[in-house]
């Protein structure tokens, strides 16, 4: 019907005379019956042919328009702007909205800096469409000037301009400035809320963010399903389970719990806070589950150190006949590499690419990398990084200067930082592991002279801490901390797991103490490290039986592994440790990754 009704119209305007008539027919026909580009293509020939000339203005902004509306192809559109001889502010802000909400938003800013040469004045829709552009390109010199010219031309304090700002500033890693425009906005609304919040929560900033969202509840703003989003991977990020159940339950409560992409931030949350149980009770309970679902919960299953299920998870989606995505297989290589599975690991890196299409990325080869290193093949872990048809990065590097620590190759360790220093050379890490090469090697005096050369270089090393949460708030302990209100107690209960421990056999592992100081004071050191001064301080704080869940900023040593198993043991309780790299359930003495991290 509406087919046959497009088609009489256009031949009624056929048998009009008059170019003036043709014009308006054919803008009422983009505007009533173009909902494809064949359908625009045919009113855009049938104005060629009756004597609209290419160069029309109105013609030319009617056309852009309804392909930009469409999402249709861009070279088009790009053609027929070009063919104006003067268009119009209306038509440049749809161009650069065109740009700005396609794949490559690139030519947006070129759009822009035409607009600037041919005189036309912005108003108040081109700063926003074109700081959309930016943020989406990251580009944030570019940004800057923008945001100059916005400022010169009187537009900066429009409240659609000062939210593509503050999303611009957020999107680039500058929070701290978005915030700023935010705090000078006079009218706030939940789209600037949001900015700021995701801002922070995206730029590993997660107490800003939650500081920021209580600030916005005191203020009366509700929020909504972007904003409890930003929430949840704050709380993710802090491993703040408590604080992100509240957001599940207020979640359902308003019905958002159903939105599938906000069920994926929940399963990513406790997927970060280690409780596997509540992230598949919450998949399984999924209407409809999408590859993003799937995904998700491979993922969850190989950072926990569960990569049998993990594997046998995407078994079960390829049965459902869904398409794994390069992230899906992320997840895949993960578990085999965390799991020992190097030969499985081969065969599904091969499969990804034979069966599924899928061209092999950095992630993927960091983790063959991270397989071999894993494995102590070194050597082959170096020759394959050799041979990899695109530039390794320095996470690559990292991990294989990580495994000639721990399996002691320095001549190799020492190639991986020589490419480390080139690369990433304010990485305070990389000292630590070739300084703690060198030390296993017993070469005290070239450990001295890399932390010296750390030193000059300006180079200070992460200290490392561990945060336990109770109640409404996370507590953050750092090693040999005494700065908590507890520290009496926590002390007491130190003592009480050293001599508990020592009872059930356990020795400290003063390998790990790569120092050149007598054995007892190894010893000591080993007693205070962060996250066993976290576990003693969740010990006396909550009932018997409980949980413990302790979020740890670098990788675990191997007498605190040793130590929390056994703790785990004797005081009856399940401990997930989540370090820098993975998580480590602990349980009757035993650990989810089988001793293999």
């Amino acid at each position: 019907m509406e087919i046959a009704l497009y088609s009489a119209t256009m031949a009624s305007a056929a048998a009009e005379t008059g170019k003036p008539y043709i014009l308006k027919k054919c803008i009422a026909l983009l505007n009533s019956c173009a909902s494809s580009i064949p359908k625009i293509k045919q009113v855009h020939a049938f104005s060629i042919r009756h004597g609209v000339p290419l160069c029309s203005p109105d013609m030319g902004k009617h056309l852009i328009f309804t392909l930009v509306s469409l999402s249709g192809p861009m070279q088009y559109a790009h053609k027929v702007f070009d063919k104006i001889t003067h268009p119009n502010i209306f038509t440049w802000d749809t161009m650069i909205r065109g740009y700005a909400e396609s794949e490559d938003p690139a030519p947006a800013l070129c759009v822009y800096q035409r607009l600037r040469v041919s005189s036309v004045q912005p108003d108040t829709h081109t700063y926003p469409f074109l700081l959309k552009a930016i943020s989406k390109l990251m580009v944030l010199k570019e940004g800057e000037k923008v945001h100059c010219a916005s400022l010169k031309d009187g537009l900066e304090s429009l409240v659609f301009v000062q939210n593509a700002l503050i999303h611009l500033y957020a999107a680039c890693g500058q929070a701290q400035s978005a915030e700023l425009l935010f705090n000078r906005m006079s009218m706030k609304n939940l789209v600037a809320w949001n900015s700021v919040i995701n801002g922070y929560a995206v730029n590993n900033q997660p107490n800003e963010a939650l500081n920021l969202y209580r600030r916005m509840g005191l203020e009366g703003v509700k929020p909504d399903g972007f904003t409890l989003v930003s929430l949840l991977t704050a709380s993710a990020e802090l491993g703040a389970l408590a604080l992100g159940r509240r957001t599940h339950v207020y979640m359902t409560k308003v019905g958002l719990d159903t939105n599938l992409h906000a069920a994926n931030s929940l399963l990513f949350l406790y997927a970060k806070c280690g409780s596997i149980k509540d992230a598949k009770k919450l998949f399984y309970g999924l209407e409809k589950r999408s590859v993003v679902s799937w995904t998700s919960l491979i993922v969850s299953l190989s950072l926990n150190g569960f990569g049998e299920e993990a594997l046998e998870l995407f078994r079960e989606m390829e049965i459902e006949r869904l398409v794994p995505t390069e992230i899906t297989f992320v997840g895949v290589l993960y578990a085999c590499s965390h799991c020992g599975m190097t030969d499985e690991g081969f065969a599904y890196f091969e499969k990804m690419q034979k069966v599924f299409g899928i061209v092999p990325k950095i992630e993927h080869y960091g983790c063959m990398v991270d397989l071999l290193s894993r494995a102590g093949l070194v050597k082959q872990a170096y020759d394959y990084i050799r041979q990899m048809p695109i530039e390794p990065n320095a996470v690559i590097w990292r991990s294989l200067l990580a495994a000639c620590t721990t399996h002691g190759n320095l001549a190799i360790g020492e190639i991986a930082r020589e490419h480390l220093t080139s690369l990433d050379p304010q990485h305070s890490g990389d000292y630590v592991l070739l300084s703690n090469l060198y030390a296993s090697e017993r070469r005290f005096s070239d450990a001295h002279e890399l932390r010296k050369t750390m030193l000059k270089d300006g180079v200070r090393k992460v200290p490392g801490f561990s945060h336990v949460e109770l109640g409404n708030r996370v507590h953050e302990f750092v090693m040999g901390d005494k700065s908590h209100p507890q520290t009496q107690a926590i002390y007491a209960m130190l003592s009480e797991m050293t001599r508990r421990l020592k009872s059930e056999g356990y020795a400290p592992h003063t390998s790990n103490v790569l120092a050149d100081i007598e054995e007892e004071e190894k010893e000591n050191a080993l007693v205070y490290h962060s996250e066993k001064i976290a576990i003693a301080f969740a010990l006396i704080n909550t009932p018997p039986g409980s949980p413990i869940r302790i979020m740890k900023n670098l990788r675990v040593c191997a007498d605190c592994h040793i130590a929390i198993k056994l703790v785990s043991k004797i005081f009856e309780r399940e401990i997930v440790v989540r370090d820098l790299s993975r998580f480590h359930h602990f349980r009757d003495g035993e650990c989810s990754c089988k001793d293999y991290w």
